[in-house]
């Protein structure tokens, strides 16, 4: 007796054997169940995922007649009957399959549909099941289209396909379409154990893996390559043996070199490469490997749950789930897309393991780096600044001014002496033990304020001025420069320093103090400072001569001048995507090219005057007007009230 590939002895008889295709089996079996019964379906999905066996089974419940002869259309045909048997070993008469891959012209459709006048001769229904149907002539499909939309009552049609975008949408129109799926690497590994089990041959659980993955989501392919392992392991499934089988790279390599890309070592990835060359592994197989498990990293990063509820098991989780914890997850990110990118490369290369380093190594060149925080803090006030505090603090109570705090930002604080006053704001305090120090410019101008409060501020401003015009010091000096007090603030808020200042009010405005706990928009209203005139003059100058442009200009217009210490000027910005090594250099040159500074820092935190908020407010100034004189304009009123006229929303748009 010759032997029966696996792929054939354990092919589904009837629905309750199919896997992995639950969805189709359901809508089926209702159907069937239901008497609701169409005249075509289309079958789609990859190779060797059960459309002809599902076209099989569909043929066997609609013919079968049950064991004692009696049976009618059903949804578990008995699998014993004639009709059954026959459709199995493919001599029903009434059941005919055509491969429209060789028999794709109009005389072989028409063949076939001529057959269509006669009724069954054995069984309840004919069944015309058309593989690779896509494949078919545009005259041949033209040919069926009548046929198809109206067939005989004893008759089915059963089209399968795997490509159904090329398949007219006058036949798909005609079809209830099915899309059968790839399965899961766990479905087809569950399936495989089952089917070694009944065979009664010894197999590994990693080697079951290698088979399942290797299959890419098709089962027949997942037994075909069973039986190959069988055969090359000599009736046993070893997981050495089918890694050379499937000249897969082994994994163990995969984790070293995404170890060592997390960790920044060249070398561990060059020695690594070098063996996989010596061993005469895949390039392209090492990068899918690679690309399969940072995507398993990056699921086990974003839901964290899924990596603590891993199969202790499964030793490749494990490892999976612990370079997650070591690598971040943006690297992850980048890692995955330069290895997809990676793998087209390869064909370009002289050498596939010199086009493989080359990958690597640019993974290793564009690994985000984590650059020291800059020192741009100045020198904390002076005991002496107390008592001018004190009065200042007293001449706002007095005001009925109340203080705002502001969440301390995360990035390092800002010169004291330099800052740009705003009325009752909080400034943040430096992060306590990574202090430094730098000297202020004891002539920074300060806004201005009225007459009637000089009086009161003189003696505040006389102290402040005369406590922060401290000598230069050294570098070293900054670092051993004691953090400033901190005064703790409400419950839950960060830490503090209040430097209760104001700023001159314009002519006829009314002083209201301005919450700044959160980022507002850029369209909101904000605070100007006499610093941020300055700012927004620079940039507007460089912006119209395209000095900066792209994230550069970005950089420029969303960040606020907090302070200008000679030729160094300091910088907030509150998105952290804008401070780049790159960006900052540029702005720092066109600066300097302008004749403004020499020397930039950019720190974070939340920002109440910049470019784009002064240029936001502009427009909805602008707009505001518009719109105003568009409304009170007597003819538009004449017909919005006589005519019942109407005012598109968003149609009126300044010059």
């Amino acid at each position: 007796m010759s032997y029966l590939v696996l792929a054939r002895k354990y092919r589904p008889r009837n629905f309750t054997e199919m896997v992995g295709q639950e969805h189709v089996v359901q809508a089926l079996t209702n159907a069937l169940t239901q008497q609701r019964l169409h005249h075509a379906y289309l079958f789609t999905g990859t190779r060797g995922v059960g459309k002809t066996t599902v076209s099989r089974i569909l043929a066997k419940s609609l013919n079968c007649q049950g064991t004692d002869g009696q049976g009618g259309i059903t949804a578990t045909p008995c699998g014993v009957c004639q009709a059954c048997t026959d459709i199995d070993s493919g001599r029903f008469v009434d059941y005919t399959e055509l491969d429209a891959a060789s028999n794709r012209g109009v005389d072989e459709v028409q063949s076939l549909l001529e057959q269509a006048v006669y009724k069954p001769v054995q069984g309840r229904f004919k069944v015309f099941m058309i593989d690779e149907v896509h494949m078919l002539t545009n005259t041949a499909f033209n040919a069926m289209l009548k046929t198809l939309e109206e067939p005989p009552e004893y008759l089915k049609f059963v089209l399968a396909t795997t490509d159904p975008q090329k398949v007219p949408v006058t036949v798909l129109s005609r079809c209830l379409q099915f899309n059968l799926r790839p399965m899961a690497p766990e479905t087809v590994l569950t399936h495989l154990t089952q089917v070694l089990a009944s065979e009664n041959v010894p197999a590994e659980a990693p080697a079951l893996r290698l088979l399942a993955r290797a299959a890419r989501g098709s089962m027949r392919d997942a037994l075909s390559l069973t039986d190959q392992a069988i055969a090359f392991g000599s009736g046993q499934l070893q997981e050495a043996g089918v890694r050379q089988m499937l000249g897969a790279v082994d994994r163990s390599y995969v984790f070293r070199l995404i170890d060592a890309l997390a960790a920044g070592d060249g070398r561990t990835v060059v020695e690594t490469t070098d063996v996989l060359r010596l061993n005469g592994l895949s390039a392209a197989s090492t990068l899918e490997e690679m690309s399969a498990v940072l995507q398993r990293m990056a699921v086990f990063q974003a839901v964290p749950q899924m990596a603590a509820a891993i199969d202790q098991d499964d030793p490749e989780a494990a490892e999976t789930a612990r370079l997650a914890g070591q690598m971040p997850a943006d690297e992850t990110q980048l890692l995955y897309s330069m290895c997809l990118h990676g793998r087209g490369e390869l064909g370009l290369a002289p050498d596939e393991y010199a086009a493989l380093t080359m990958v690597l190594l640019r993974l290793l060149a564009f690994k985000p780096r984590s650059e020291p925080a800059e020192k741009k803090t100045l020198t904390r006030p002076d005991a002496a600044v107390a008592p001018a505090v004190a009065e200042a603090q007293a001449w706002h109570s007095a005001q009925g001014v109340a203080a705002v705090p502001v969440a301390a930002p995360e990035a390092p604080s800002v010169d004291l002496g330099a800052l740009a006053l705003v009325p009752g704001v909080r400034v943040p305090a430096p992060p306590g033990g990574d202090s430094a120090s730098r000297p202020v410019d004891p002539h920074v101008t300060q806004p201005k304020a009225s007459a009637a409060d000089a009086a009161v501020r003189a003696p505040a401003l006389s102290a402040s001025r005369a406590a922060t015009a401290l000598p230069v010091r050294s570098p070293e000096d900054f670092d051993r420069a004691a953090p400033p007090e901190r005064t703790p603030g409400p419950q839950g808020a960060a830490d503090v320093m209040s430097i209760p200042v104001r700023v001159a009010p314009e002519p006829g405005a009314r002083l209201q103090p301005t919450p700044h706990s959160t980022p507002a928009p850029a369209s909101a209203r904000y605070t100007p400072t006499e610093e941020g005139d300055v700012w927004h003059a620079t940039v507007q100058q460089m912006v119209a001569a395209e000095t900066i442009t792209a994230l550069v200009r970005e950089l420029a217009l969303q960040s606020q001048l907090v302070a200008r210490d000679g030729s160094h000027w300091l910088l907030r910005v509150e998105r952290e995507s804008l401070n780049q090594p790159t960006a900052r250099e540029r702005l720092r040159a066109a600066l300097e090219a302008a004749g403004h500074a020499s020397q930039i820092s950019v720190e974070l935190g939340v920002v109440i005057d910049s470019p784009a908020r002064r240029n936001a407010a502009a427009a909805a100034e602008r707009q505001r007007r518009a719109e105003e004189i568009v409304n009170n304009d007597p003819y538009v009123q004449t017909l919005m009230r006589d005519y019942g006229a109407k005012i598109v929303p968003g149609s009126i748009k300044p010059v």
